[in-house]
């Protein structure tokens, strides 16, 4: 998480991709659902191009974009406008020292977050949860290190808000054992990027659901909008891999707010407000799972202060990111109609690459 802010090095390719003329135009939301959008088929490797799309922008800046992608190891990078593919280029190895290419298969750290709330939201929309009840109803007593009371206090909403209060300064954040989840403030009351909590969410889709985590993930999400991938446990962290044009097709299930071409995914409406709305106040560049560029000041991993502005002052303030190590990304436009995508190694070796 350590990148976040190398979001900054995209901000390029929105302008260019998302304007016409000289004018900055006004980043007003889209309709929600829009019909225009092309979807590639779920049982192809089919994909359309946005025909001359990047005609009006020189080779040499082209050239010296991708020289920039190579260069700060990037492994694939696609850009959507309106579902179509403008962009896709791809770098270097894979995880298996072979040429990357489309098939090619990657993490998505932190990125992976964004998978479980949409999946959450499902969940919910299907009548098996609700983000108001208390982790208990699904983890059982004990999961904690805390008192009844006190654990009881804290909902399925703490968790994917990242504001359990749970102590995230103590040992290892990642552990989801009871002994490392002890107490520092009420629910609600402070913000912090703690892995552990997270990946509990995992455990509450599967006692809600009845299935592993995993096969009901498969069912409800991946398979319906077409998706590769699967989860695996790396230590304490349950993390997906997948093809970089999976990653898309889930940003372009997000850009169109829950909806797989005609197929109707996350039905809640409410819930996907409150997924890329500020879920506290904070941290308004935060939603659940969600990064957001809306608010007006922001936290990031591993730190307390509040800065002031937004997560990237040049883009849209629209933007919405799933966000991972070593700058795994998916972001979303809605009022461009865009998806960029990015996968690879560290950018740099900078504290928060910009």
């Amino acid at each position: 998480m350590k990148n976040i802010l190398w979001l900054f090095s995209f901000i390029s390719i929105f302008i260019l991709l998302g304007c016409s003329g000289d004018e900055t135009p006004d980043f007003v939301p889209t309709n929600p659902i829009n019909p225009s959008f092309y979807f590639p088929p779920n049982d192809s490797d089919e994909w359309e191009a946005h025909e001359n799309m990047l005609a009006e922008i020189r080779q040499s800046q082209l050239d010296s974009f991708r020289t920039f992608l190579q260069s700060s190891n990037t492994r694939a990078f696609i850009v959507l406008k309106e579902g179509k593919i403008v962009l896709e280029e791809y770098f270097g190895e894979d995880l298996s020292n072979q040429t990357f290419t489309k098939n090619s298969q990657w993490y998505w750290a932190s990125a992976g977050k964004s998978l479980a709330s949409a999946l959450i939201g499902i969940a919910e929309d299907e009548g098996l949860l609700d983000v108001e009840d208390s982790s208990s109803t699904y983890l059982g007593g004990g999961w904690s290190s805390l008192t009844n009371v006190q654990e009881d206090a804290i909902k399925i909403r703490h968790h994917i808000s990242m504001t359990t209060g749970l102590d995230d300064t103590r040992g290892n954040s990642d552990c989801t054992e009871s002994a490392c989840l002890t107490y520092l403030v009420p629910p609600g009351e402070r913000w912090a990027y703690h892995n552990g909590p997270y990946t509990l969410t995992h455990d509450i889709v599967s006692a809600a659901s009845g299935f592993t985590f995993d096969e009901y993930f498969n069912q409800v999400l991946r398979d319906p909008i077409g998706m590769d991938g699967r989860w695996i446990y790396l230590g304490e962290n349950h993390v997906y891999f997948s093809t970089a044009r999976s990653m898309a097709r889930f940003g372009l299930f997000i850009l169109n707010r829950g909806t797989w071409d005609e197929t109707i995914v996350l039905n809640d409406g409410n819930y996907f407000e409150n997924m890329v709305t500020a879920s506290q106040s904070l941290n308004e560049a935060y939603g659940y799972l969600w990064w957001l560029n809306s608010g007006d000041s922001y936290m990031l991993p591993q730190s307390q202060i509040q800065f002031p502005g937004k997560l990237v002052p040049n883009a849209p303030d629209d933007l919405i990111a799933g966000i991972g190590k070593n700058a795994q990304l998916v972001q979303v436009v809605p009022s461009l109609n865009l998806v960029v995508v990015r996968m690879g190694e560290d950018p740099d070796d900078s504290l928060v690459p910009t």
